[in-house]
């Protein structure tokens, strides 16, 4: 009987795992081709239907049957691998008050923009139509707040989201 254990050296040659692999990382990638599907000569309602098959539906399906093929010992492999690879882009849980600083003037300062562009539209011919260009560039700056505050800062906001959650004050 074979071995099941993934962690020895004869991981690479297991055709299961490889082939759990492909089906998996298949279905990650099948949301990408959401915009072929929109430009096809599909009808709307068939380009509606598939694509959010594609983004919802789909890849859970290959999730899956990538599951079933490589099993449950596979799965916790090929899942340990990925968490660790991905560790290494993850922010440091502690940052320096500059940094911290930083990244809540990221942070803010797309929100705020987001909140009084509609209103100083109506004044300021700056503000009424915004390029697209500017409006990525501010999502790329929210978005990058996160990994400049650190993890405790996603501590902190996810705490937003849970109600039993409470304040305890530390004075330095």
């Amino acid at each position: 009987m074979e071995d099941n254990n993934y962690t020895n050296h004869k991981t690479a040659k297991n055709p299961y795992l490889i082939l759990g692999t492909i089906i998996l990382v298949a279905g990650f990638l099948l949301p990408l081709i959401i915009p072929l599907v929109l430009a096809s000569d599909l009808s709307t309602s068939g380009k509606s239907i598939l694509s959010g098959l594609l983004a919802f539906g789909i890849p859970e399906v290959f999730m899956i049957v990538a599951v079933a093929v490589m099993g449950k010992k596979g799965y916790e492999f090929i899942k340990g691998k990925a968490i660790k690879y991905l560790k290494r882009f993850a922010p440091p849980d502690a940052v320096s008050l500059f940094r911290y600083r930083m990244g809540l003037i990221m942070f803010s300062l797309p929100v705020l923009i987001g909140i009084v562009q509609p209103y100083i539209g109506h004044f300021s011919t700056i503000f009424k139509d915004l390029p697209l260009w500017f409006t990525i560039f501010l999502d790329v700056i929210f978005i990058s707040s996160f990994f400049v505050l650190g993890g405790d800062f996603w501590d902190k906001l996810s705490s937003l989201f849970k109600y039993d959650v409470r304040v305890t004050k530390t004075h330095k």
